[in-house]
């Protein structure tokens, strides 16, 4: 299996991580009306931040993200970064998330 390596200054680096995020208490509200919505949230956020989203799965009550970042990111504060917007972005899309699953 080749694996393209992606380079900096010095630094040649491989970097890929699973990982799987779930709503408040795995509320299954991910169904298809949101569905379409989260998928190019997620894929605009990553692409604002350099990290490149490999594959990407939704299941009712969870999230799958096989995703290749840049050593400079760390994944603990990519994946805040990516929740807190993502999460922002669907509650101003559809505000009736706000009080149903905010409180």
């Amino acid at each position: 299996m080749a694996n393209k390596l992606n380079s900096l200054a010095h630094t040649k680096w491989l970097c890929k991580y699973h990982v799987v995020f779930t709503p408040k208490y795995r509320r299954k509200i991910i169904y298809n009306q949101y569905r379409r919505d989260l998928q190019n949230d997620i894929r605009l956020l990553c692409q604002y931040k350099g990290v490149k989203n490999l594959e990407r799965h939704m299941m009712p009550d969870h999230v799958h993200l096989f995703l290749s970042t840049p050593p400079k990111i760390s994944v603990s504060s990519f994946m805040e970064y990516l929740e807190d917007k993502s999460v922002l972005i669907m509650f101003d899309q559809y505000a009736n998330l706000y009080f149903k699953f905010a409180y």
